[in-house]
């Protein structure tokens, strides 16, 4: 029976042109281009979308820096994305740039239609304003009288602006995410929005005076305005596709199957964008999948900690088909994951220098020596090949799943496993001894290693094209298919290269051991039983947890503590999810002075141990009343 073939829409975010790529771009885009190639290996008909965002305020301060214009800051700084998704292999079908006259065109028909069917008004408004965000912040949201982003003062604007009446959405959009569960993902950033959700949604201010920023699209019903960046920047998903241009190819590929976004974008993604669409009638897309961020040994990037890492320096050192492999590896999709160079070294060491690589070094190496580099035939396959040629066949449904399933990094884990199989196979039958006294039967055994590791190799194409290409170029095939037995017997092998050679890591001279110290009292930081005993330690039951708004981190728990009722902030929705919590004894310090977090008063204190990137609740064993003492 054959797959009915498919339309597939993939977009990334538009990247901000005022930075150069780093690691998290290269991710997103990278993800975006696996599950491109995997969808059109299927057959699928695909169209994978990615670009700019070009227009804003930083943009505009930047330029006049440079002392050039806008346009041509633009026009330099596109240069190193393009190259970036070049060197990266990166096969997108699209590359927007919100600057093009069609995409300008379109935005201004919709806000145009928005007007018409009120569903934009005049309004004057006052509030903080975030450069660096390009958005206004109530001072509930200000941390300190800080952006919670970037940590600056924003500064205080009043002025006439035009509102999305954003806020009449707000039932409609709760009950669509409900009633559609694989519209967000995954669930903890689902949870996140309609904890958000839960307060007032407010109308979305979406124009900017001309008199403080020039840089934008116009509105088309008052001149001396230009359109909010994200406003303009969300609808290139449907701008690309003939949006308002070209409605019979806006059908072909609307609603896209994937937006693929960072954690940090969400609020924008999820709950800007859908209302967007539903005053204007378009259609929602399928899924809006949100990762996590890629740390830098245990820490987010930062240009102020001077953290980043650029992509192109990791292709031009290991190559891009380790860089790929390495982040659609290391990364649980909705988590957050962690880079350092000698873990990537680690990894590749690991499964491509030594699993892969040696794999098919020694199978090609075997079969020039004692072959004459031509395939030998399967003849009289035993028992141990008759399993590795199961596991073959079965794999490749099994990696359908997971990768349409989004555990692409698991779908890795299976291939690799299968490959080390493949490996301790050909050490129990040893054919470099076998071939001294059974040619065919050491025969059977390379060429069942050389069909496995074809089969794991295609598997692993839309991840590594560059090297994958390499070996299946180099092994002669009936058809390009999964099915066990298109390697063909009787033909020559081609030649292969070394595909993968060790990096060695740099260590560090050992530091001089020293004698061992006694450690004195007074380097303890010792206290008294009486200052142990001024922190009042009691148990408290979870009643209530939801996510707080904008935030990654922090959940707003309701909690009975015995005596009364308290509510605590604490940073911890990264561990736990809301659902993990209620019903959950934890211990708490009844006697801190409350504290006002994210404009949200938290009275009290969880007690939670913490290793690494592990964080666990100090919790009772057995089940005891909220309030009773701890210590």
């Amino acid at each position: 029976m054959t797959r009915e073939k498919n339309t597939f829409y993939i977009t990334t975010p538009i990247y901000y042109v005022n930075d150069k790529p780093h690691i998290g771009h290269a991710y997103t885009t990278i993800l975006a281009d696996v599950l491109s190639r995997y969808h059109r290996a299927q057959g699928d008909e695909v169209f994978f979308l990615t670009g700019v965002d070009e227009h804003g305020q930083k943009v505009q301060q930047a330029a006049e820096k440079a002392g050039i214009s806008p346009q041509e800051h633009c026009d330099r700084m596109v240069v190193h994305f393009q190259k970036t998704w070049e060197k990266l292999e990166i096969t997108n079908d699209s590359f927007i740039r919100t600057t093009s006259d069609f995409h300008k065109k379109a935005v201004q028909d919709v806000l145009q239609d928005l007007w018409d069917k009120d569903e934009i008004y005049e309004h004057e408004y006052g509030g903080y304003y975030c450069v660096g965000c390009e958005r206004f912040y109530t001072t509930k949201e200000l941390v300190d009288g800080k952006c919670p982003q970037h940590l600056k003062e924003p500064e205080y604007i009043k002025e006439k602006n035009y509102f999305f009446k954003m806020g009449k959405y707000q039932e409609w959009l709760i009950d669509y995410i409900n009633r559609n569960p694989a519209f967000i993902q995954p669930e903890s950033r689902k949870n996140e929005v309609l904890g958000f959700l839960k307060g007032k949604l407010e109308d979305l201010c979406i124009s900017r005076p001309k008199s403080r920023l020039s840089w934008g699209i116009e509105l088309p019903f008052d001149k001396s305005y230009v359109t909010y960046v994200w406003f303009d920047a969300l609808l290139n998903y449907v701008t690309a596709i003939g949006y308002k241009q070209d409605e019979k190819l806006f059908e072909k590929w609307w609603p896209a199957n994937y937006h693929l976004i960072g954690k940090d974008i969400v609020t924008t993604h999820c709950v800007y964008w859908p209302t967007m669409m539903k005053a204007a009638g378009i259609p929602l897309p399928k899924t809006i999948f949100a990762h996590g961020w890629w740390l830098i040994n245990e820490t987010k990037m930062s240009k102020s900690l001077q953290n980043i890492v650029k992509p192109l320096d990791l292709v031009d050192k290991y190559g891009s088909d380790p860089v790929r492999y390495f982040l659609i590896r290391d990364m649980v999709l909705g988590q957050d994951a962690n880079f350092s160079e000698e873990m990537f070294i680690k990894r590749y060491n690991s499964d491509l220098a030594n699993d892969f690589g040696n794999l098919a070094s020694r199978i090609s190496t075997l079969i020039r020596k004692n072959y004459g580099n031509i395939i030998p035939p399967e003849i009289n396959p035993g028992p141990d090949e008759q399993n590795l040629r199961k596991n073959a066949e079965s794999l490749p449904g099994k990696v359908h799943n997971l990768i349409n399933e989004l555990r692409l990094n698991e779908a890795i884990e299976v291939i690799i496993a299968f490959v080390r199989s493949i490996n301790r196979f050909m050490e129990i039958k040893a054919p470099w001894k076998l071939v001294r006294l059974d040619l065919d039967q050491a025969g059977t055994v390379l060429y069942t290693a050389a069909e496995g590791l074809r089969i794991a190799a295609k598997l692993l194409e839309p991840v590594m094209p560059g090297k994958i290409d390499l070996i299946l170029n180099a092994f002669p095939v009936v058809s390009n298919e999964f099915a066990w037995g298109n390697l063909k017997n009787g033909e020559p092998l081609g030649m292969l290269p070394i595909l993968f050679p060790r990096v060695q890591i740099d260590k560090p001279a050992p530091a001089p051991i020293k004698a061992a110290e006694i450690v004195k009292e007074k380097d303890l930081n010792l206290i008294t039983i009486d200052d142990f005993f001024k922190a009042q330690l009691v148990t408290a039951r979870v009643l209530e947890a939801e996510p707080v708004p904008e935030t990654t981190k922090l959940l707003k728990l309701q909690v009975d503590m015995g005596k009364d009722r308290r509510q605590i902030v604490a940073g911890i929705a990264e561990h736990y999810t809301p659902e993990d919590l209620i019903g959950k004894t934890i211990v708490v310090v009844a006697n801190l002075q409350p504290a006002t977090i994210r404009g949200i008063k938290s009275n009290g204190m969880l007690l939670a141990a913490k290793k690494g990137k592990q964080l666990k609740l100090v919790t009772v064993m057995d089940d005891i009343a909220p309030g009773s003492s701890v210590g």
